[in-house]
């Protein structure tokens, strides 16, 4: 009986195993909290959107059959074409968040001006020409549900819709245009029934083209010849009465490997402030996986020749190439010599209030390759590099830099007796301080892009390290125009404050 029993407790304990590893919450590298203040300004540059995309949008015709008794005309059929839209106001419109659903907008008391072509058959007469219609009391309401797809794409749905057009006159032009005039009245109320019967659906075909935009965006996104970033949703925003939260992945992968990496995401909580449109939280975990994928794809390892070196040096510390070279000139015998840089782990992150900090494990070498022989080190040196990381939003992007702290340098090793090893150490550190950091910096400059839809530029940016991740606060801009301004111009926007870095947008 008892041997009986063990196999079940064991298949039992595996089946809670599995049920256990499948239920594992998964946490976000990256979450964006949407405001209040977003969706009022979203309000505001909805207006310029829908103005513009009605006024290039072509409306359904309007087609149909009345009697006009006081004529004695037993029908007349028409048909409005060419519906355009001249001009609209919505002056009460509103967005709120409704939790746990999603976002509800509000609109009443609109008008819109509308031009039309028209042509009338009815067995007395047939006709065509133009016609103004003037809408008032425009009404809608609706809730705009928000999830997400299987492959992390966001999409929308639009819930108990309701529109209604309260009053409608039509203008006739033309040479009868006081005959049709006469019976413009009559037809008014058809064309009313037939609009109100229409809205929403035009709403929701709208709402549905968006979302066939929606799920064509690039959540997975090539940053340069090494890395992916992953920017799908993990999960269907959070909805709350002040605020809505997207989680997205937020993972960093090698350009040819899309495995995650050998450590987890831990939870975050973004602090509860509303003064600014938009804020980013971006976990330690987002930049310890860009330092692995990064590493596994060999990014950290560089060969610098002797030319390369001393144009580098010129460039940067007032001819201090020259002297390396002639130092390698005097102990090589002029024999072709390379410095190779690599790290020998993936850099260390750690993110306190107010410092971010990466600790960079390398190994440093002098190389040289005599003629017809092969590569031969002349000395080499593990240290650690620990260097303070600046931050700065440029355009959309996310740009760092890095800053020197101190070095934690192993002792210097050579095959060669009669190199004075120890002379080397302050050339070694001369290269890291002056080659290899503006070398990454110049390749961190190109930064990392940050979620924003198309067209909204981020301003009155602040950043704040604080435990365990990067806070970004923000308010929006839409971009009329389609050229966005995306410019690196340095590093003027950081700013020193309180003894803390906190980076802005650049001017």
């Amino acid at each position: 009986m008892c041997t009986k029993t063990i196999p079940v407790l064991w298949g039992c304990f595996l089946l809670w195993h599995l049920c256990l590893s499948s239920s594992q919450t998964i946490y976000p590298g990256i979450k964006a909290r949407i405001t209040q203040r977003a969706l009022d300004y979203g309000v505001q540059a909805g207006m310029e959107i829908i103005e513009r995309m009605l006024k290039e949008k072509k409306l359904p015709d309007l087609s149909g059959s009345e009697s006009l008794e006081f004529l004695k005309v037993d029908y007349v059929n028409y048909n409005f074409s060419n519906i355009k839209i001249r001009a609209f106001s919505f002056p009460n419109t509103s967005l709120a968040f409704v939790p746990g659903v999603g976002i509800k907008a509000l609109t009443n008391h609109g008008t819109a001006n509308i031009s039309t072509d028209w042509k009338f058959e009815s067995p007395l007469f047939q006709d065509t020409g133009g016609a103004d219609l003037f809408l008032s009391g425009v009404y809608f309401t609706g809730i705009i549900i928000l999830t997400r797809n299987d492959f992390g794409h966001p999409t929308l749905k639009l819930q108990d819709c309701h529109a209604q057009v309260s009053h409608a006159h039509v203008s006739f032009s033309g040479e009868l245009s006081v005959l049709y005039n006469s019976f413009a009245e009559p037809m008014e109320k058809p064309i009313l029934k037939n609009l109100n019967e229409m809205l929403c659906p035009i709403i929701a075909s709208e709402v549905k083209a968006l979302n066939a935009n929606l799920s064509t965006l690039e959540v997975l996104t090539k940053i340069d010849n090494y890395t992916l970033l992953d920017y799908s949703l993990i999960s269907s925003p959070e909805i709350t009465e002040n605020y809505l939260d997207l989680n997205l992945k937020g993972v960093f992968y090698p350009l040819e490997n899309l495995t995650d990496p050998p450590f987890s995401p831990v939870p975050f909580v973004l602090p509860e402030r509303s003064n600014s449109m938009l804020y980013i939280g971006i976990a330690e975990y987002f930049f310890k996986s860009a330092s692995f994928a990064y590493f596994t794809a060999g990014a950290f390892n560089v060969t610098l020749s002797t030319k390369e070196i001393s144009n580098h040096f010129v460039q940067n510390s007032q001819g201090l190439g020259n002297v390396l070279s002639r130092i390698a000139e005097i102990y090589i015998l002029s024999q072709p010599f390379m410095v190779r840089i690599m790290a020998t782990e993936p850099p260390v992150i750690n993110l306190q209030p107010g410092n971010f900090t990466l600790d960079i494990p390398a190994s440093i070498m002098m190389l040289t390759q005599p003629k017809n022989s092969t590569v031969e080190t002349i000395v080499s040196m593990d240290f650690v590099a620990s260097t303070s990381v600046g931050l700065v939003i440029l355009g959309q992007r996310l740009v760092c830099s890095l800053s020197l702290n101190r070095f934690r340098l192993a002792l210097p090793e050579s095959n060669r007796s009669n190199i004075e090893v120890l002379r080397f150490e302050n050339i070694l550190s001369s290269i890291l301080h002056f080659g290899v950091l503006p070398l990454a910096n110049a390749k961190l400059q190109q930064g990392f892009p940050l979620p924003n839809p198309h067209k909204i530029s981020f301003v009155n940016s602040d950043i704040e390290v604080l435990e365990g991740f990067l806070l970004i606060s923000t308010d929006l801009k839409y971009e009329t125009s389609s050229k966005q301004q995306p410019s690196f111009h340095g590093w003027e926007g950081l700013n020193l404050i309180s003894g803390q870095w906190r980076g802005k947008s650049a001017p």
